[in-house]
């Protein structure tokens, strides 16, 4: 067998086995050994196909239960946490009701006041995070509430029976309840942040018909569905729906009407994976001038497409949305302030001012170089957005840094625009302290136009 031809064999198992496992009915068990008994395929394929069953959302591992069917999860419900994923999140061991773990998350209890008063908190959906009180955890599942039990203690025979009865999970993890109250938070802070970070899978229509063109097709069937959508970019896909090339106005140009698209196409196009960011898809297709961008798997088959301006307006749309989270920039950069005010007689100029705290230091005792550079950053972007308001996206920054800032200083950071173009920004960036000039950088920023 050639070597094409055992990749071939290789992808069409892989496939197979993917949709055999999207055939599986909900909450079925599965394991390496059994896809592959079942498959007929080699173990070590078997565990590639559940790898990537995982990343597609369809299956889950989780402790003491194995891998289990589940249902993909959307995008929009990304902030909503599982009794599942808490169990995940806080290392926990199921001790029963595991019906309940795909139930949604409405609230968490921390069970540390008087059984009468906690019972007016706990009500159907919520999860109750107490330690070892056995007859708080009965009261707790007979009013729909699952259980978190702290500290690695565990509960009675009755309240597993009970949790197993009414489809209630309760977790056990060797963790104190203000720790796992904290894990439980972060989580749910962080897909917050999450929800505002737009991927290439939020909007395409996966499933949709595009406008294709297959191999063994001519430069005649090229002109004939430009003519008939208006486009001139198309997608090359071979008999397995895989993407082979790209073919474009320019391929076609001075080629007669019988020349097989195999000899004008571009080979081996620039594509995307659904699972990128859209702001790199179009840093992507800014950078390499393309207006349309194949949408494929990890076999290269074709899912969708997206065209430029789909990704520009997708941007747009995102910069309108309001934060719905604090990442660490965000953090660092909380009371600086940006002002427009005159730079030492050379000109009105941007001056983003306020003061480091002891968080920011290093191990020095002073404030840490990376955050001196995140902050010069910031300053950079706050100049390019408030001066015109444009998508942009870091090419390089070169930092210089001059003396040691003490923590508790007011600092000001100046940004300079040395060059300003409709594609780029050149910018010097100096940051100064009472006792004057402590780093400076240069940065280089490729401008996005969204309108």
């Amino acid at each position: 067998m050639t070597k094409e031809g055992a990749e071939t064999e290789a992808i069409t198992k892989h496939e197979q086995i993917i949709h055999y496992i999207k055939s599986l009915r909900l909450g079925t068990r599965i394991s390496v050994r059994s896809i592959a008994k079942e498959q007929k395929v080699s173990e070590g394929t078997a565990y590639k196909a559940m790898k990537e069953a995982e990343q597609l959302g369809i299956v889950s591992t989780k402790e003491r239960i194995g891998t289990v069917r589940i249902e993909k999860k959307k995008r929009n419900s990304l902030d909503q946490l599982t009794f599942g994923d808490v169990a995940e999140i806080v290392e926990g061991q199921l001790f029963g009701g595991e019906e309940g773990l795909k139930r949604t998350l409405h609230k968490f209890v921390i069970g540390a006041m008087e059984l009468d008063a906690m019972l007016r908190y706990i009500d159907e959906g919520s999860l109750l995070i107490v330690g070892n009180r056995e007859e708080v955890h009965r009261r707790a599942l007979e009013q729909g509430a699952g259980v978190l039990i702290t500290g690695g203690f565990n509960t009675s025979p009755e309240a597993k029976r009970l949790a197993d009865e009414r489809g209630l999970p309760i977790i056990l993890s060797r963790h104190d309840t203000f720790t796992v109250a904290s894990m439980i938070n972060r989580a749910m802070y962080d897909r917050l942040i999450k929800q505002k970070i737009v991927l290439i899978e939020d909007i395409v229509t996966f499933g949709k018909p595009a406008d294709v063109l297959r191999l063994g097709q001519t430069a005649a069937d090229f002109y004939k569905l430009s003519v008939l959508t208006g486009l001139t970019r198309f997608p090359v896909i071979d008999d397995r729906g895989r993407v082979v090339g790209m073919m474009t106005a320019k391929d076609a140009a001075g080629s007669p009407p019988g020349e097989p698209l195999g000899k004008l196409m571009t080979r081996h196009p620039i594509t995307a994976a659904p699972n990128i960011t859209v702001t790199s898809a179009a840093h992507t297709m800014a950078a390499e001038g393309i207006d349309l961008l194949p949408v494929v798997d990890r076999s290269r088959k074709l899912l969708g497409v997206i065209s430029r301006q789909e990704v520009l307006e997708a941007m747009r749309f995102t910069g309108k949305q309001a934060e719905s989270g604090e990442t660490f920039d965000d953090l660092m950069g909380t009371g600086f302030e940006m002002s427009r005010e005159d730079d030492q007689g050379s000109g009105i100029g941007w001056k983003y001012r306020g003061k480091v705290t002891p968080q920011m230091s290093g191990p020095l005792g002073t404030v840490s170089e990376g955050v001196l550079g995140t902050l010069m950053m910031q300053a950079s972007r706050r100049m390019i957005r408030e001066s015109g308001r444009r998508d942009h996206m870091l090419e390089s920054i070169t930092t210089y840094y001059v003396r040691p800032v003490p923590i508790d200083s007011e600092i000001a950071i100046v940004p300079r625009a040395l060059e300003m173009s409709r594609k780029a920004a050149k910018l010097e960036v100096e940051l100064s302290d009472v006792s004057g000039l402590a780093a400076k950088a240069m940065v280089n920023f490729q401008l996005i136009d969204t309108y």
